[in-house]
């Protein structure tokens, strides 16, 4: 087992799921989405993307736009949510809620990509 291609798929992996588990909930309801659990998605889909960074094969250079396409979303995600909170009066509306949840489901789509991706280079690899 190579634990460098380990490390690489678990970060992979944990930024879907961390991300998805932002994600669910009412897309209008802050309750249900942690500032928390948007911050740890960021910084795990940083550290996947700067993993994807080796890979110099064509699969690699699309693993890497997923990352880099996830990272946007998210990061706008946080600037939104950043901007309502702090320069706003009205504070936090379920439509900038929406706005945020729109951004982090992009996000998602990005990482859903880049996992099966991963999952297909991994069964080629094998035959």
């Amino acid at each position: 087992m190579n634990l460098e291609k380990v490390i690489f798929a678990f970060f992979i992996v944990l930024a879907l799921t961390l991300n998805f588990g932002f994600f669910l909930g009412d897309i209008d309801n802050p309750v249900h989405h942690n500032v928390y659990e948007l911050y740890a998605a960021i910084v795990v889909s940083l550290i996947a993307t700067v993993l994807k960074f080796g890979d110099r094969s064509h699969i690699g250079a699309v693993l890497l736009a997923t990352s880099l396409v996830a990272d946007l979303q998210l990061i706008a995600a946080a600037l939104v949510w950043g901007i309502v909170e702090n320069m706003t009066e009205t504070g936090m509306t379920p439509h900038a809620m929406a706005a945020i949840i729109s951004l982090s489901g992009g996000a998602v789509l990005a990482n859903v990509t880049s996992v099966v991706l991963l999952v297909t280079e991994t069964v080629m690899v094998r035959r």
